[in-house]
């Protein structure tokens, strides 16, 4: 069925003040799936807020099954719009571009390499949560909705440990999918630039050599060009720099638990529009539909290069020695960028009598300044031939399985030799998105044989999920199980000890072992207040004792060498 041109008004075209509520979007979006077989719009799970995360789909074929698009030759490109409903131009520049793609005679070449799939609104609890005033630092539209979901939970934070049903949904769906290109449509918050469009690019030294290489030398500039020759010139997140933008900027580092970050464990490039908050809520919405729309005409032309080098990253991760679990930026390194903006200046501040910073609008600039664009790995683990995990994991072994980690079961109880960590030392945040989260976690290895149980989970590293099932299984990863507190029952210990029972139980013990009454004696003198403590003495000997738990602080996941003998189904 065709529909007339010009019967799908959309409410930000009505009023370029305003951004469509929850309501309005689905029901705009309902209308073009009952106007065009090109459409269609598909229901996926449960969110916080109790409705259904939605997927709108354009494919020129009228064929919505993902795995035959796949097999097809598509190239499928996710947009996510409205995890921060506060930063909604996405919600209204999709809402456009959709109606566009079925309705516009020039877009239909281009659809035949390309289907576009849009998740209309993804935090629908902070959707549904509208104002007028949480974002002081943003210009417009009139009402908006709240950046936390439901549970006051930051959905940009959340695509790792998946506490909302909101990123449980969503993982689902991007796994069934399997995105080439991802689109997360955001607003920035930061410094005054003469830029509209800003972008966060998955970090290309993280995403790896061959997908990194291909972004940083062809697909990048090649944007940068398309946005230039609408009329909308662009520029790297302007996110952190030394003091003002014109001393250089520092390209965002993207872990897993953001979306650019989670798309990269999936070997897909992730890209994130922010437009600047105190452009024109119109003039914001026009630089994030210019921008998918110049995305959508560069991924028709480049699909099957786009596609093979997708494919050989797959085939390259399989054959890596050593994964990275965390980056830093390489000082060494830095790009030449031309950049637009506004003086830095200070003046004392009308409130607080200090000195503020503010930007100069009558003092534009357009210079040459450094961009830190490079990382460098700062942790690298041996990659092992398999991962043991004890079936006691549920919840971690559900979230692997949820991104494509295919598992095998022991057979029969078994005593492998398998490496294990202990874990030495960690920092602790306060409370973050619903956790303590660890970091700058320091492990030691221990080669052991350790039961584990018929039914035990056994991930094999030879297979595509590797980058995945490695950056979240190894603790020392950024956004490890580990380190989101999925562990955390290994760092309690369950038995301790009467002291007035222990103390002939150790007085005994330091009798039969001189070496260790000697490195007490050693420890008494060397540390005042431990030769105070009765207790920390007695607990010092206690933990050299057969009595001291050997699983505390003992990550219970094996790391597998040998596969001979595990007796796997």
């Amino acid at each position: 069925m065709l529909a007339q041109s010009g019967t799908y008004n959309t409410p930000f075209e009505q009023n370029n003040q305003v951004t469509a509520t929850y309501a309005e979007c689905m029901n705009f979006y309902k209308k073009l799936d009952l106007g065009y077989d090109r459409m269609r719009l598909i229901e996926y799970g449960p969110t916080d807020s109790g409705h259904p995360l939605h997927l709108a789909v354009v494919s020129m074929s009228g064929e919505f099954d993902p795995v035959k698009l796949r097999a097809q030759g598509k190239l499928i490109l996710l947009v996510n719009n409205a995890i921060h409903p506060g930063e909604p131009e996405g919600v209204d520049a999709s809402m456009v571009l959709c109606r566009d793609l079925v309705q516009k005679q020039d877009y239909r070449p281009i659809l035949e390499n390309v289907v576009v799939a849009f998740i209309p609104m993804y935090n629908i609890d902070g959707a549904l949560n509208r104002g007028c005033c949480s974002r002081a630092n943003q210009n417009g539209p009139e009402e908006y909705g709240f950046r936390g979901n439901a549970r006051n939970l930051d959905l940009n934070r959340d695509f790792i440990k998946c506490d909302t049903r909101n990123a449980r949904s969503f993982n689902q769906l991007f796994n069934e999918w399997q995105p080439d290109v991802l689109v997360d449509n955001h607003t920035s918050n930061g410094a005054d630039y003469q830029y509209t469009m800003t972008l966060l690019a998955t970090q290309t030294d993280k995403l790896g050599s061959l997908l990194g290489s291909y972004m940083r030398r062809v697909m990048l500039p090649r944007l940068y060009q398309r946005m230039e020759a609408m009329g909308q010139p662009m520029c790297p997140y302007v996110n952190e720099f030394k003091d003002t933008p014109a001393d250089g900027i520092y390209a965002f580092y993207d872990p897993p638990r953001f979306s650019s970050g989670y798309a990269a464990l999936h070997h897909c490039i992730g890209l994130v529009p922010e437009t600047h908050m105190l452009k024109p809520f119109p003039q914001r919405v026009k630089a994030t539909y210019d921008f998918m729309s110049a995305l959508v005409q560069e991924l028709s032309v480049e699909r099957q290069r786009i596609k093979q080098v997708r494919k050989d990253a797959v085939q390259a991760a399989l054959h890596l020695e050593y994964a990275n679990l965390d980056w830093r930026a390489d000082e060494q390194r830095a790009d030449t960028i031309l950049f637009k903006g506004y003086e830095g200046r200070y003046k004392p501040s009308e409130v607080t009598g200090l000195d503020r910073l503010w930007y100069d609008r009558s003092a534009p600039y357009e210079k040459p300044i450094p961009f830190w664009s490079r990382m460098e790995p700062s942790i690298q683990v041996l990659k092992p031939a398999a991962y043991i995990i004890p079936q006691a994991y549920h919840e971690v072994i559900e979230l692997l399985q949820m991104n494509g980690v295919q598992f095998r079961r022991l057979t029969a109880d078994a005593e492998p030799e398998v490496e294990l960590y202990r874990i030495l030392q960690y920092d602790t945040r306060d409370a973050y998105e619903g956790h303590y989260l660890h970091y700058d976690i320091q492990v030691e290895k221990e080669k052991m044989r350790w039961p584990y149980r018929k039914g035990d989970y056994v991930a094999v590293t030879d297979q595509p999920a590797v980058r995945f099932l490695m950056e979240t299984i190894e603790p020392q990863g950024v956004d490890s199980y580990f380190a989101w507190n999925y562990f955390d029952g290994i760092l309690g210990q369950k038995e301790y000890f009467s002291p007035y029972v222990f103390e002939d139980i150790a007085a005994q013990f330091l009798k039969e072992n001189p070496a260790v009454k000697a490195e007490l004696e050693a420890k008494r003198k060397a540390e005042p207040e431990f030769a105070k403590s009765q207790w920390a003495q007695l607990f010092w000997v206690y933990k050299k004792t057969q009595f001291f738990e050997p699983t505390v602080n003992l990550y219970p996941v094996g790391r597998v060498f040998n596969l001979e003998g595990l007796g796997l189904e």
